[in-house]
């Protein structure tokens, strides 16, 4: 068997053309096609107002950044996530803190977010932001973290990176229904790409003009923004420091392509996931854990098998050509976060969930064979 990767990106034809056409058009970096992909992003989830980054890195800082975190204040996420969820904020010159995980879910425990928030009230450390990140492309209990935001005054950006083409609750994940923005990714190997990139999402119109003015430099040529009468036409200014976070009209020309198969993907997606639960029901591994209020994107499928074992069955996928990976080694043991103060054993959930999981292949384009030998050496090598 040729070697399966945990997840592939699916360029076609159409992909191909309409790059090309771009590539041969008078713009490459901000042209029309950045607001045509906003604008279809935005219908898609029924939100107001999308502005597209170079990544959902750039995306988590610039919306920190629009909700006016600064210098100590403090910002709270998830263990279970990659670094830049929480290194977004560090960027801001904030606290970071996280809460733990759900043990079905792997997402925030919106229990143990109560239980830190009602601490921290105590104490006067309260969360300027909370960032929950959606596991796997499964949102977040999003009604009941939005409830304690109204209660604790903190705003709210889902780090939805996992998540596009997914629903809470019947609506899409996007949407921004219980959030103050959402944030996607684009990387080759999520549910669509651009490359890289990403995208904030809101229903804000104060943020969404902050978000585009932080990823372009700070420079702006709106009049309602610009202190002085302009020159001339040629006028601009730089009313706040931004940065160069700005997607290229070549990259977003992908995304509005990979967008008319978004929910062919998530189809495609949920078939893979009934045929794995159907063929490892009695291997001895645990599969994933669907909640009734989500429909799940499934960029990843992850289990999880015997602690013992793990480094072993791991090794011997490897072996078999079968791309399996980690997500995520958690946030607060990595030596950078352990100087912060953070130590093996805060977050026991967490820790436990990194003890025993492995993603294995999630992509479009598996064939049933690749899943088929998969499903096999898994059986194989978990006795």
């Amino acid at each position: 068997m040729n070697f399966i990767p945990y997840g592939r990106q699916d360029i076609t034809d159409q992909d191909l053309n309409i790059v090309i056409e771009t590539l041969k058009s008078d713009w490459l970096t901000q042209g029309p096609m950045i607001q045509k992909f906003e604008k279809k992003l935005a219908n898609y989830t029924g939100t107001k107002f999308v502005s597209a980054l170079n990544s959902a890195t750039s995306a988590l800082h610039v919306s920190l950044m629009a909700l006016g975190v600064g210098k100590d204040d403090i910002v709270w996420t998830s263990p279970i996530t990659f670094v830049a969820s929480a290194n977004s904020a560090l960027y801001c010159n904030a606290k970071v803190s996280f809460v733990d995980i759900d043990p079905q879910t792997f997402n925030m425990s919106a229990i143990e977010l109560e239980k830190k928030l009602i601490k921290a009230k105590e104490n006067n450390e309260l969360p300027k932001v909370v960032i929950p990140v959606h596991m796997t492309g499964q949102s977040c209990d999003m009604a009941k973290i939005k409830k304690l935001a109204s209660e604790y005054s903190f705003k709210i950006i889902e780090d939805a990176s996992h998540a596009i083409g997914g629903k809470y609750q019947n609506k899409p994940v996007g949407s921004c229904e219980y959030s103050d923005i959402s944030v996607f990714s684009f990387h080759p190997v999520k549910i669509i790409t651009t490359a890289e990139g990403g995208a904030c999402l809101t229903n804000d119109e104060t943020l969404a003009k902050k978000i585009e003015l932080y990823r372009s430099h700070g420079v702006t040529r709106a009049d309602d923004l610009m202190q002085d009468k302009p020159h001339g036409p040629w006028y601009y200014e730089q009313v706040d420091l931004g940065y160069n976070y700005r997607m290229t009209d070549i990259q977003a020309s992908l995304g509005f392509s990979q967008l008319d198969r978004l929910d062919q993907y998530i189809k495609r997606r949920h078939e893979l996931v009934k045929r794995y639960n159907e063929k490892l029901a009695d291997v001895d591994l645990e599969i994933p854990f669907q909640s009734k209020d989500t429909s799940n994107s499934f960029h990843l499928y992850v289990i999880k098998v015997d602690v013992n074992k793990r480094l072993d069955i791991f090794k011997k996928l490897r072996e078999a050509n079968i791309g399996v990976n980690v997500h995520y080694i958690p946030v607060h043991t990595q030596p950078y976060y352990k100087e912060l103060g953070f130590k093996t054993g805060d977050y026991p959930v967490s820790e436990e969930y990194y003890s025993r999981c492995i993603s294995i292949p999630m992509f479009p384009t598996m064939t049933e064979e690749e899943q088929d030998y998969i499903c096999e050496k898994l059986r194989e090598f978990c006795v």
